[in-house]
């Protein structure tokens, strides 16, 4: 037997047999963590955000160095 085949073997037992170590529980779709779900998408925004103001900077420097504006 090669160490290949033993170990896809003991990978697909190890997915089918056991359970994730950090999953507790099954998460409750009918109730979402709402703080979660806004601390998620208010960081999103925050960065993409953060990516239209450096777009803006690099925008108007580049074309103060071009003698564009």
């Amino acid at each position: 037997m090669t160490f290949h085949r033993l170990f896809s073997g003991a990978a697909l037992v190890s997915k089918v047999g056991s359970r994730s170590v950090f999953t507790s529980s099954k998460p409750d779709t009918a109730n979402p963590n709402w703080l979660r779900v806004g601390l998620a998408f208010g960081t999103s925004a925050l960065l993409w955000g953060l990516l239209f103001k450096q777009h803006s900077t690099d925008v108007h420097e580049y074309k103060v160095r071009n003698d564009l504006e």
